[in-house]
């Protein structure tokens, strides 16, 4: 089997990589437990308009979490890159592509969370369209933004997966923490393609087991590299 060497820059990116990985998803579960739970009525756009409207600076927070969050990420694709391009360049592109593709839709979410305050704070809207309209309207624009996430899941599901695969190859962590992150995220990918081509597939299986698994593959991923880093050649 290869051996594949480590070098100061890899050794770098791999501390980077680490807090990018925590630093992400603690923003995600900030973001979502602090905030959007507490503002996001399910089924009912009149009182999530009422709760946004109320505590519009939250709703700002939570999107500037989304634009943190999309940094975060474009800064764990280079760092990822750093690191596996003496491995595979070529896998490490599409890696990085996918991630990409990931940051851009929390771009997309952004966008449609601001398109939500002009919507409710703007009087214009209300007489064109009436304040039920209004608040649907509002709702319909939240519910574009977690559509964004789920076409971006797939990309981050096989991003995951081909990093999954070059720890594996590389020996750089635990061969075995690499099998959990390739196995996790490839349930993802099924999942995320599964759900967009079924409808009716979030009831069977909970959309909250779709990308948890891949989630505490990567927290426990970030906690490795910055405890203790990627394995040097032996020998060295």
């Amino acid at each position: 089997m290869t051996t594949f060497t480590v070098d100061a820059a890899q050794r770098g990116a791999a501390r980077v990589a680490g807090c990018a990985f925590v630093l992400a998803m603690a923003i995600v579960f900030f973001a979502n437990f602090s905030i959007n739970f507490r503002l996001i009525v399910p089924g009912n756009a009149a009182e999530t308009a009422r709760n946004i409207m109320a505590h519009e600076t939250l709703f700002r927070i939570n999107i500037a979490c989304n634009l943190i969050y999309l940094a975060t990420v474009v800064v764990l694709l280079a760092a990822l890159y750093v690191i596996f391009r003496p491995v595979s360049r070529g896998l490490a592109l599409v890696a990085a592509f996918c991630r990409l593709v990931v940051a851009l839709m929390w771009g997309v979410t952004a966008v449609n969370a601001l398109s939500v305050l002009r919507i409710l704070g703007d009087p214009a809207y209300a007489p064109v369209f009436g304040v039920d309209q209004v608040r649907a309207l509002a709702r319909l624009h939240l519910a574009a933004g977690y559509d964004a996430y789920y076409v971006g899941l797939p990309f981050w599901g096989l991003a995951s997966t081909v990093c999954g695969y070059l720890w594996l190859r590389s020996r750089y962590v635990p061969s075995v923490l690499a099998v959990l992150g390739m196995t996790s995220s490839a349930w993802c990918v099924i999942c995320a393609f599964a759900f967009i081509v079924f409808p009716g597939f979030g009831k069977s299986v909970s959309v909250w087991l779709f990308d948890m698994p891949m989630v505490v593959f990567e927290m426990t991923m970030g906690c490795w590299l910055l405890c203790k880093g990627i394995r040097p050649e032996p020998g060295e």
